[in-house]
């Protein structure tokens, strides 16, 4: 992976891949029984590792991408571009509207996204592992809110490295 060309955000939150799974899982936990999901639309790439452990505890086994690049560089939100919606058989299963769709992404941040996976399914109901304040009064179910200026570091973006302290001072 290229080094971002971007300058990392003052705040950062890494997540392991333990605490990734809890997380998913506690959502999957709080969607329990908010609706009659028919299948799952994830939002590619991020909603694919959530997507799985979801659909694995709620016992949902038709899955969908919903296709769309946002970030470049892995630190920059650039022009959103979609990149393929959702295949027919889940509308035919979960509404042209999305009614008994679940929506999974791995974070919200400004919304941009969310927005425009609204438009296709606006009665689905959308679920993010992690939510920013911008973004998140467009996500019906999240587990953790971080701040706005908060980087997070999902563990399939991460290696094994040395991390600086918070108070900058050299260990």
């Amino acid at each position: 992976m290229a080094e971002p060309t971007a300058a990392p955000p003052d705040k950062a939150f890494p997540v392991s891949w333990d605490q990734f799974h809890r997380d998913a899982r506690a959502l999957a936990w709080r969607l329990a029984g908010q609706g009659d999901f028919k299948g799952i639309a994830c939002i590619t790439r991020g909603g694919l590792v959530p997507a799985a452990i979801v659909a694995r505890e709620l016992g949902i086994r038709l899955i969908d991408t919903f296709c769309v690049a946002s970030y470049h560089e892995y630190k920059t939100q650039g022009n959103l571009t979609v990149l393929k919606g959702v295949s027919q058989a889940l509308t035919e299963v979960g509404g042209e509207d999305g009614e008994h769709v679940l929506i999974i992404d791995d974070l919200v941040d400004t919304g941009a996204t969310a927005k425009v996976v609204r438009s296709f399914l606006p009665k689905a109901h959308f679920a993010t592992v992690y939510a920013k304040p911008q973004g998140r009064p467009l996500v019906d179910t999240f587990i953790t809110e971080v701040s706005q200026d908060t980087w997070i570091y999902f563990p399939w973006d991460l290696g094994l490295s040395f991390q600086a302290p918070i108070s900058g001072h050299k260990a």
